[in-house]
């Protein structure tokens, strides 16, 4: 694979901080809501995490 020219790379940063000036007050506002979770909202997130985790577990020892 050939190395990215001096414009490619430059093209390449600016629509790198271009998704990030666009995403930006979607991310604060996201970080606003978390501060106001309470702890009991984890339990939600953690427990599909922790059955596919058991899944990949189980899996792997199948083999």
């Amino acid at each position: 694979m050939e190395q990215l020219s001096t414009f490619e790379m430059i093209i390449l940063g600016a629509v790198a901080l271009g998704v990030l000036f666009w995403v930006g007050p979607g991310i604060k506002g996201m970080l606003k809501q978390s501060r106001q979770a309470e702890n009991k909202d984890w339990a939600g997130a953690l427990l599909p995490i922790i059955i596919v985790v058991i899944f990949v577990f189980f899996l792997i020892k199948m083999v």
